[in-house]
């Protein structure tokens, strides 16, 4: 069994990435469709989405942060 890559981990990071944010994106397009959200609920909504996004990009920041680029 051979030792993943430096390179091999980042796009796994990057895959695990992209996943997370299309399945976001799914829960979002359904809630949406399911609840109609009006007023005060489009904002919370909205919230909700962007903490979501912003967890995830800190979650892939600090696992590339432990595995940088060579050179």
């Amino acid at each position: 069994m051979s030792t993943p890559t430096r390179e091999s981990i980042r796009r796994t990071i990057a895959d695990r990435m992209l996943d997370s944010l299309e399945d976001l994106v799914r829960r979002h397009r359904a809630l949406a469709l399911d609840e109609q959200p009006a007023g005060e609920q489009v904002d919370l909504h909205a919230e909700l989405i962007a903490a979501e996004v912003a967890h995830e990009l800190a979650v892939v920041r600090s696992a590339l942060h432990r595995h940088p680029p060579l050179g």
